[in-house]
């Protein structure tokens, strides 16, 4: 079965019985949608210091469903982003792509600590450009490469503002065109388009206020392979957010990211914009 599938059919079938002596307004679902639309242009005309024409955009949302019951907490996460830039005298460019969901379910056994089942997927909307003196190469599309994994283990929340979760982990990586950059096996004579990996993950998400107007969000995913525990994967997101007013607010987007199977080098990117958020409640 494919790993994305697998993912949709356990979100459709996950589901457990609450407890009946609980407050009802206590329990059921809470939603919160968050959208945020940045644009910049710079525009230069007889500008004697000089200077190129340019424009650039980006869109993010943030959708969350939890399902708070006496017994369990089912919770979803989908985050999506896309952008793109364009210099004068140049096509436009990618500068931000990225859809991202996570389902966790958390048993509740204590007060702190709990066991956990989840799923997670990652991958993008459209075809990425590697581009050089030369032109442009396509690296990347549409699950090409997806990353998904299904774990299961222990999680602890002390607050609403920190939780971690630790267990062990599946990790598959699926390509259709683009093997040789994401999933091959330099051992083989073939080009492999599916990666395995049985190993351990530790997730930890921080949510919180620097001031009124400041948030800062974190969620730092570590996972290694059981064949190479040395070795550790890492995709550390951060969010500062300043909310200027009621719409208007100051983001800067912080990413750092390394797998073995792709660099030796960790990958950086980093987006500092001024834009308009909406909050849907």
């Amino acid at each position: 079965m494919k790993p994305y599938l697998f993912i949709l059919l356990t979100c459709l079938v996950v589901s457990a019985s609450a407890q009946e002596n609980q407050k009802e307004d206590s329990l059921g679902w809470n939603k919160k949608v968050v959208g945020m639309l940045n644009f910049s242009q710079n525009h230069f005309d007889n500008w004697q210091q000089g200077g190129e024409n340019a424009w650039s955009w980006t869109f993010d949302s943030y959708t969350t469903f939890i399902n708070e019951q006496a017994a369990y907490q089912w919770a979803n996460d989908i985050q999506l982003s896309y952008g793109r830039t364009r210099v004068e005298g140049s096509d436009s460019r990618k500068a931000s792509d990225e859809i991202r969901m996570e389902s966790v379910l958390t048993y509740k056994i204590a007060r702190y600590l709990n066991p956990y089942i989840a799923v997670t997927g990652l991958t993008q909307f459209s075809p990425g450009y590697k581009y050089s003196e030369e032109g442009k190469t396509k690296v990347s599309n549409f699950l090409d490469p997806g990353f998904f994994t299904q774990s299961a283990g222990m999680g602890y929340q002390p607050n609403e503002h920190f939780k971690t979760r630790f267990g062990a982990s599946l990790k598959e990586t699926v390509t259709h065109d683009h093997g040789v950059l994401y999933t091959d096996d330099k051992e083989t004579e073939t080009v492999e388009r599916y990666r395995v990996e049985l190993g351990a993950e530790s997730v930890t998400d921080l949510d919180i206020k620097l001031a009124d107007n400041i948030l800062y969000t974190s969620k730092l995913e570590l996972f290694s392979n059981f064949k190479g525990l040395d070795q550790i994967d890492v995709n550390w997101h951060n969010l500062l957010s300043s909310k200027i007013s009621a719409l208007l607010s100051v983001n800067f987007d912080f990413r750092l990211f390394y797998d073995r199977d792709i660099s030796a080098k960790r990958q950086l990117k980093q987006i500092l914009a001024v834009g308009i958020t909406y909050r849907f409640y």
